[in-house]
């Protein structure tokens, strides 16, 4: 298994996927490892939708004019999204879930990428998730964070160099 701080460094958005589906086995260890991610007071109001059916991963990829493209070529996206009155801090809860199940699929040597759809508008200027909450037959209460799309590398980027992280962002004792 690797260490965190490989996958720290490894885990790198990816934008273009092979047509090689996800398999059962790495599916059931995805969902097993964001069932296991924190939330406050261990509420876990966020819930996941699993799409693997081409025709509706063609659709959650116009949920937003600007980044949600790169889904046409995913052959899984899992949308995170959270029941409010269950918590009021869904949005980091589902966060927390959505970063777990990059670093999973990292592990799994599986390529993955941040949808973002919290407060982000379709092209017909409805709210991106009103429209996904009608493409997915998802409650109108629930609230959608974001779409991880996952899958097959088409090739492995370049790690994070380390000599270029933003040292000047880390403060001692005081700001």
């Amino acid at each position: 298994m690797n260490s965190f701080q490989t996958l720290a460094q490894t885990r790198r958005s990816t934008r273009k996927f092979t047509d090689e589906k996800v398999t059962e086995q790495q599916l059931e260890t995805l969902l097993q490892t964001v069932l296991m991610s924190p939330a406050s007071k261990s509420s876990n109001p966020w819930e996941f939708v699993v799409v693997q059916n081409p025709e509706t991963i063609q659709q959650l990829a116009t949920s937003k004019p600007a980044g949600a493209a790169l889904l046409k070529t995913a052959p899984l996206a899992i949308v995170v999204c959270a029941d409010p009155q269950k918590s009021d801090v869904w949005v980091e809860d589902c966060s927390i879930a959505s970063i777990y199940l990059q670093l999973a699929a990292e592990d799994l040597g599986l390529g993955s990428c941040w949808v973002q759809i919290r407060k982000r508008e379709h092209e017909s200027g409805e709210l991106a998730a009103d429209y996904i909450k009608r493409v997915l037959q998802i409650p109108e209460h629930i609230e959608i964070e974001s779409i991880i799309a996952i899958g097959n590398m088409v090739e492995r980027r370049k790690e994070f160099d380390v000599s270029k992280a933003s040292v000047e962002k880390i403060h001692q004792e005081k700001f």
